[in-house]
């Protein structure tokens, strides 16, 4: 295979639409007759009044608690209980890292995968990636899947009612989309798939449509979703978030702000921060990092605050800024393990230090602001 080669990869199917939970059943049984569902705590008790009846005469399911943690111990212990149940096919219905637990599942099992997203909080449902932990929540690995998930189901109903702070860390992480697309299609560096692929302009259009999608409706969908309600821009915001971003950052890659992101999970105080908050600031230190004109820097520091997500660390949960601490967030951005050498020029420890520093100052600074303008260009992004 020529080390050029690019690709375009997303999921056969990917479904927008309200009530679905109540016809899961019907939508699995295309994929399987003999369903394991991985399910979060929070909606295992609806899950079973809703949607284990929509496999009566269509085959049967099992609904099994999902541990709070994508960790290889947690992927073990439902790889152990599929075999166990002889199912055919897998389900995952919650947040991210249920739904890469259910991922991971099906990839050890060979079996087919159906996502339902209960938050609009990353671009987990429609990727061939699953992002693993350790048991004390520190960034393990990406395991590259062979396939991204058969079956889609985006319920904007549920997604509204979800609380707005995982809306919004859904924003965030794909604000990134673009950027990183754009640092990694200039660097001509690898994308996010499992054979490592070079970035396409498909996958870079997608990153930029991701974008403006997000410019035109993401201020009015969080107004909606504050009242837990659904709108079209708040139907737009979720193809954007959930497959917009997830089949973007597979057909042009990752770069920076992700990269920072992964380095910044070693902070103890921004545990409790949300993935795509974190990734957010990533952004404003990648365009530190770039040296990107002012305008494109303002217009992503109002969307941020317009939205209402997180700027600085402080605002992210740092209770107090350690060098030491920050100077080894960042020669974890920079591991050859990482994706910070899609950045389109050599990138230090050194820079990715200073970077977080300005770009946190320059969030303070931001911050003090008054006004905010509410017309968002797209024309001032290159």
């Amino acid at each position: 295979m020529s080390v050029q080669t690019k690709s375009v990869t997303s999921p056969p199917k990917f479904f927008i639409g309200k009530n679905f939970l109540g016809q899961l059943g019907t939508y699995v049984s295309d994929l399987g007759s003999h369903a394991y569902v991985i399910c979060d705590p929070f909606i295992l008790e609806r899950a079973l009044c809703e949607a284990a009846p929509s496999f009566e005469g269509k085959g049967q399911a099992i609904f099994e608690r999902f541990n709070l943690e994508c960790t290889q111990q947690e992927i073990d212990r439902h790889c152990g209980l599929v075999t166990a149940a002889a199912a055919n096919v897998i389900v995952g219905i919650g947040g991210g890292k249920t739904l890469d637990t259910a991922k991971a599942v099906a990839y050890e099992r060979n079996l087919p995968v159906v996502i339902f997203p209960t938050i609009a909080s990353t671009d987990a449902p429609c990727t061939a990636l699953a992002v693993l932990y350790t048991p004390t929540g520190e960034f393990d690995r990406y395991l590259f899947l062979p396939r991204n998930p058969d079956l889609v189901l985006a319920d904007s109903r549920i997604l509204a009612e979800a609380p707005l702070r995982l809306f919004l860390a859904g924003i965030g992480d794909a604000l990134a989309t673009y950027f990183e697309a754009r640092a990694c299609y200039r660097a001509n560096g690898e994308n996010l798939t499992r054979l490592k692929m070079k970035p396409s302009r498909t996958g870079l259009g997608l990153s930029r449509l991701c974008l403006d999608i997000l410019l035109e409706n993401a201020v009015s969908a969080c107004v909606a979703v504050r009242e837990k309600r659904v709108t079209p821009a708040v139907e737009h915001t979720i193809e954007s978030t959930i497959y917009l971003s997830g089949v973007g950052v597979e057909g042009a890659g990752i770069a920076a702000a992700h990269a920072i992101h992964n380095g910044m999970t070693q902070v103890p105080s921004l545990h409790g921060a949300q993935h795509g908050e974190k990734v957010t600031f990533g952004v404003i230190a990648q365009l530190v990092l770039e040296n990107a004109p002012q305008a494109e820097l303002n217009l992503v520091l109002d969307f941020i605050k317009a939205v209402g997500l997180p700027l600085t660390l402080e605002d992210l949960g740092l209770d107090q800024f350690v060098e030491s601490q920050w100077r080894q967030v960042a020669e974890l951005a920079c591991s050859e393990q990482d994706s910070m050498g899609n950045m389109p020029f050599t990138v230090t420890p050194g820079d990715v230090y200073d970077a977080i520093v300005t770009a946190n100052a320059l969030a303070h600074a931001h911050k003090a602001l008054a006004q905010v303008r509410s017309v968002f260009d797209p024309s001032l992004i290159a």
